[in-house]
């Protein structure tokens, strides 16, 4: 097996998803300490990533469009990679993909590749199905003659993080934090529901903490939320910024979240999470570490709405349905809420 002397990856987006890329970023760097890794990466996903060590970054910021494409094109111009990682599928990455020179254009299989994938890419990963995304990415090192076998991420945080974390949360009280909102609204659970499990942890004598970032949607999920709430829990709703988010997910006990960016945050660190599942399959795209305290209402969604069981549909596919959250109730989460208590001897 030759060692490469550079790599480049390309995977920019979203939050949870270059959280999975990280452990692959560990198994090269331990396998081949001395080549040069080169990410591709969202300006906002840097500011989570952007620190990991040995690592060179070239941010790709979308919101400016093809101008966003040139800037990464140009930051890169003269230079040729052994080998592209192109980890996404999207065609605006397929496309970002085409100005970045490389002999080894590894990329999905048939059965993952669209938007004109095959196109940018001369090799696929191994064509499997019934994976988690993160052992999806992970396999992108299999054609170079790797094999990822255990997941690691540990990912840096500031020193005025962790002060921060520990002054909005401290002692040793039991803590829940609610993320209430999903990029997709089709995932995001009632604030009335959020707000009645949220009562049941404070009655257990829990602190209870509302998280989010700062858009619009986010503060006006957390409104809805807090004005459904019989005891108003602390509220940092935009207060924070994604290493801050890293901190404060460490200080916590569990995360109740529909699919989102903070789910596979909290896993990273290590941290138990209540994953809301019926629109998206918690095997495929929960929390990788532990799953036991996600509410997995999948297969009903399926029989609802697509009229057949989650085995009959293809994999990954999203059942992002009007009322398809409905399905879960206030039982089923404050059931898992105590089952997680109970593990972690704090009932």
């Amino acid at each position: 097996m030759t060692t490469p002397a550079s790599i480049c990856l390309l995977r920019t987006s979203a939050i949870g998803d270059v959280t999975h890329v990280v452990p692959l970023v560990r198994t090269l760097q331990q396998a081949w300490p001395h080549t040069s890794l080169t990410w591709v990466v969202g300006k906002l996903e840097r500011k989570l990533i952007g620190d990991l060590p040995d690592l060179e970054f070239v941010t790709f910021d979308k919101a400016a469009g093809w101008a966003g494409m040139r800037a990464v094109h140009t930051a890169l111009r003269g230079r040729r990679f052994d080998a592209l990682l192109q980890m996404q599928v999207a065609m605006r990455s397929n496309l970002l993909s085409v100005g970045i020179k490389a002999d080894r254009r590894i990329g999905y299989d048939r059965a993952r590749a669209k938007d004109l994938h095959g196109l940018v890419i001369n090799e696929r990963i191994p064509a499997r199905t019934g994976e988690h995304v993160l052992d999806a990415i992970g396999s992108f090192c299999e054609p170079l003659g790797l094999k990822q076998t255990s997941v690691r991420w540990d990912i840096p945080i500031p020193d005025e993080a962790l002060a921060w974390a520990a002054e909005q949360l401290p002692g040793d009280t039991p803590t829940l934090l609610v993320s209430p909102t999903s990029s997709h609204a089709q995932r995001n659970w009632s604030a009335e529901r959020y707000a009645a499990v949220m009562g049941h942890a404070a009655a257990r004598g829990w602190r209870v903490v509302l998280i989010g970032g700062p858009s619009a949607g986010e503060r006006t999920m957390a409104d809805a939320v807090l004005a459904a709430c019989q005891r108003t829990p602390l509220d940092l709703t935009g207060k924070d910024t994604l290493k801050k988010l890293l901190a404060l997910l460490g200080r916590a006990q569990l995360l109740l979240t529909p699919d989102s960016g903070p789910m596979h945050m909290a896993n990273a660190v290590g941290t138990k999470v209540l994953g809301l599942h019926a629109a998206s399959n918690p095997n495929r795209s929960g929390p990788y570490s532990d799953r036991r305290w996600c509410v997995d209402k999948y297969d009903e969604a399926a029989r609802k709405y697509l009229g057949r069981p989650a085995s009959e549909i293809p994999w990954g596919s999203k059942i992002e349905k009007p009322g398809v959250m409905d399905l879960i109730g206030v039982d089923d989460v404050i059931e898992r809420y105590e089952a997680a208590a109970r593990e972690l001897d704090l009932s």
